[in-house]
């Protein structure tokens, strides 16, 4: 078994061509002006280091294309506000909306009215269930990242006997329900991990908290957590940490914000299991042209995540996410 300072890489599908799903995607529906220049980008919430990565990699991609890039997010991930900014970028009639649906079946109508007004639809980071609308999705191989997750957190905890908890966000995210499910799955091969029940937390650090509190008081033998984003793991931290069980139950949370990598640093998470944002912005603009222009793009591709530790942080500084541009 691998040291917790081994650096390990899963989804080893990278962002070249052929690397994806092996699937082709068409371009689109509608007619779309080949010369537009106009780019917009919808992220699922507002400041959140993963999504401010995404976005400054794809404001770079942009300008150096010689694109126009409109960026627009939610205040919070959730589908009524994001359809309503939706709205406004159709109305607009950019050639290609880079996007990161915050319901994987709700976003499905406006989305496919966008297609249908001639605008390239790229996924980034979550997907539809219909894969009809969109040209391209690019993601985090986010079933392998919650395997990776359970690993990481078994090693952790070594032998020692207990029960375990994972902390999805809102029932419907493709990238959490996957995480989750990966995560579920790559733990059952641990009989001395007994996992919990699931539990939804809203995306809401305040809920996390209370979840785990009273996780801890109803499961003494709690002796790991995982947090399937930036926002159960940032909860997650605060209630061990109110609690006086940082380190004795292990954490291991998704991404890499500033506020994650502190926590890594004092000791308040014990992992996390970093993605690589920028790739997808950068990837997801590079292919909203090449849809714009009529060319054949790759219709899926994951890309690689790494579990970092607090042993070798510091050698993996190049995977932090960003708070600003």
């Amino acid at each position: 078994m691998r040291t917790c300072k081994t650096v390990l890489a899963v989804g080893a599908a990278l962002l070249l061509a052929g690397c994806g799903s092996g699937q082709i995607g068409d371009t689109g529906g509608g007619q779309t002006d080949p010369n537009n220049k106009n780019l917009a980008l919808i992220t699922g919430m507002r400041g959140e280091p993963f999504y401010v990565s995404i976005e400054c990699a794809a404001k770079d991609e942009a300008t150096k294309a010689g694109y126009r890039l409109n960026t627009q997010a939610p205040e919070k991930f959730e589908q009524a506000e994001q359809s309503q900014i939706l709205g406004g970028i159709v109305s607009s009639k950019p050639g290609a909306v880079i996007i990161a649906p915050t319901d994987d079946k709700a976003l499905a109508a406006p989305l496919q009215q966008a297609k249908s007004n001639g605008i390239q639809v790229v996924e980034v980071d979550t997907a539809l269930d219909d894969r009809s609308i969109a040209v391209t999705s690019l993601s985090s191989d986010n079933y392998a990242g919650g395997q990776l997750a359970a690993q990481t957190l078994a090693r952790l905890v070594g032998d020692k006997p207990g029960s375990v908890l994972a902390l999805n966000t809102k029932a419907g995210t493709s990238t959490t329900d996957e995480r989750a499910k990966g995560f579920e799955e790559e733990i059952a091969k641990h009989p001395n991990l007994k996992l919990l029940p699931t539990q939804y937390t809203e995306n809401e650090p305040a809920t996390a908290a209370q979840i785990v509190s009273s996780t801890l008081a109803a499961n003494p033998d709690l002796v790991g957590v995982f947090g399937t984003n930036l926002n159960t793991g940032e909860g997650a931290a605060t209630a061990l940490s109110n609690a006086g069980k940082s380190g004795q139950v292990q954490l291991v949370g998704f991404d890499a914000s500033p506020k994650q990598v502190d926590d890594l640093r004092n000791g308040r998470v014990q992992a996390l299991i970093a993605q690589d944002p920028a790739k997808i912005g950068q990837e997801g603009v590079k292919r909203a042209i090449a849809a714009i222009k009529g060319q054949q793009v790759e219709r899926e591709t994951k890309t690689e995540m790494i579990a970092i530790t607090r042993e070798d942080m510091d050698q993996q500084a190049q995977h932090f996410y960003k708070s600003h541009c």
